[in-house]
């Protein structure tokens, strides 16, 4: 039986093509929002979820943090796509004629010295791919979208300007969620353990907190901050190590980071990405 495997966006997206890439041989289920995304998982509808979670020049995906101690979902894999965005125009029209471009946020911060240096006005939609539709529906050559190659032939646009991302090693990291954990055994290889915690209200809690992988040669490799949702005074810690559930040391830095912090909440280990 093929998997299925859920993602934010519509064919042709960029969680689209990444979950392709990792699962070949699979059904791919489109949704609206990273959370129906989830659901869908929790549900049972479908094996994964493919989120994105940040990229590589223009920082994090906005609210997927927010969503990970909520679903009950775990982290079983990563997956680093390479990004290359296209300028896609009706097949009459051309670069000289784009005045406005429509994409996602994100790819619209990737790609900011291209409009700035075209003085193109960008505007916000809710996907890369879905912006096509909108070219599509308006049928106004000063219209395009930014989006993907696979895009371009899904929904028969012209691709004006390639490649036309900041930086050339532009990448969006994916999350691979799905609704039971999975350890890999430990074998000596990279792994990255990822969880959410909240400093206890007391002096000094963060350090400490954290001190302890550190004392015991564990890698911290990614701590992000987040306020809690309706107050400006409790904040939320995302972290990632380089270290798995097996080995003393981490065993060691969770007991004294349980000692220091409240609502520890693990996400999940999983091999690191090799290209």
């Amino acid at each position: 039986m093929k998997l299925k495997i859920a993602y934010q966006g519509v064919a042709g997206a960029y969680s689209h093509i990444a979950a392709k890439t990792v699962y070949p041989d699979a059904f791919y289920v489109p949704c609206d929002t990273f959370e129906q995304a989830m659901d869908k998982v929790q549900n049972g509808e479908v094996d994964f979820a493919m989120i994105p979670i940040e990229n590589s020049n223009a920082g994090r995906v906005t609210d997927v943090h927010f969503l990970l101690p909520k679903t009950g979902l775990f982290v079983v894999g990563e997956f680093l796509l390479p990004v290359h965005h296209q300028l896609l125009v009706l097949p009459d029209a051309d670069l000289n004629d784009v005045k406005v471009v429509m994409s996602h946020p994100q790819a619209l911060a990737q790609c900011s010295a291209f409009l700035r240096r075209n003085n193109i006005k960008a505007e916000a939609r809710i996907d890369t791919a879905k912006s096509c539709e909108f070219v599509l529906e308006y049928h106004d050559k000063s219209r395009a979208a930014i989006a993907s190659s696979l895009a371009a032939e899904i929904y028969g646009l012209k691709i004006a300007s390639t490649n036309i991302e900041n930086a050339a090693n532009n990448t969006t990291r994916f999350l691979i969620m799905a609704k039971k954990p999975s350890l890999p055994e430990y074998d000596g290889d990279d792994f990255i353990t990822s969880f959410i915690f909240k400093a206890k209200n007391i002096p000094a809690a963060l350090y400490k907190a954290l001190g302890g992988f550190a004392t015991n040669g564990i890698n911290l490799i990614k701590i992000e901050s987040y306020l809690e949702e309706g107050t400006f005074i409790s904040a939320q810690f995302y972290v990632e190590v380089e270290a798995h559930p097996s080995q003393v040391g981490f065993k060691n830095a969770m007991e004294e980071l349980n000692f220091f912090a409240e609502n520890v909440h693990m996400l999940g280990t999983y091999c690191r990405w090799k290209r």
